[in-house]
């Protein structure tokens, strides 16, 4: 199988069954639908990431929102995740609209948006099996993209999943806000609090403390 381009990366992700319990739980989602999103056929299968091909700065969240990402198929949008997340990259310069849309014009600026998880997982929680089998999809998305200079993990599995992908020692590189490794290579490795509705909306993660990491991560990928 030759992932060697985007288009063949996004049709075999897409296409993706590995995990039983995610394609079930994903596939209920899209069936069963939230109220207020009734009229919506849910994307309902693997999401791929979201962004600048050539991007030197990574963003690496968690898994899709059942009712967001699984919904509109695109990385942190249509729930409260995207509307903290996408303000904040306008506001960075990293983005060329405040809001994300699926199918609108919205571009990335030398950023890319992508998961440890590509499926939506029940209650939020992929297991440690889940998170391994993704993580193939993990070395094809960042192989691609060669011109990546930082990566910002979003929450702590983010964090341990990046560190198992550059063959790091989690014990080494303890999980905290603004936390700031060094890559074997050079690179650099930082971390944030997720921007899940849990975290914004009880000020464990402001809007003044992400948009500091993000400035911090835009300035160290020469942005």
């Amino acid at each position: 199988m030759d992932l060697s381009s985007w288009d063949a990366f996004k049709r075999e992700l897409t296409a993706c069954t590995r995990c039983p319990r995610l394609v079930a739980h994903r596939e209920e989602v899209g069936r069963k639908k939230r109220r207020a999103f009734q009229d919506w056929t849910y994307w309902a299968r693997p999401v791929p990431g979201f962004g600048d091909p050539q991007a030197r700065l990574v963003l690496f969240g968690l898994a899709p929102g059942a009712h967001g990402s699984n919904r509109t198929g695109r990385p942190f949008t249509g729930d409260a995740s995207g509307a903290f997340l996408y303000p904040l990259l306008y506001q960075a310069g990293l983005s060329s609209k405040p809001e994300s849309e699926p199918h609108d014009d919205l571009r990335l600026y030398g950023t890319y948006l992508t998961a440890a998880v590509r499926c939506a997982p029940p209650e939020n929680k992929p297991t440690r099996e889940e998170l391994l089998a993704c993580s193939a999809w993990t070395r094809v998305e960042l192989g691609l993209l060669r011109e990546a200079r930082v990566y910002l993990a979003l929450g702590r599995i983010a964090l341990e999943a990046l560190l198992d992908h550059f063959g790091m020692k989690k014990t080494a590189h303890p999980f905290f806000h603004g936390a700031h490794y060094l890559l074997p290579d050079g690179r650099h490795l930082l971390a944030s609090y997720h921007v899940s509705r849990q975290n914004t909306q009880t000020g464990r993660l402001t809007r003044e403390m992400f948009l500091e990491i993000l400035l911090k991560a835009k300035g160290l990928a020469g942005l």
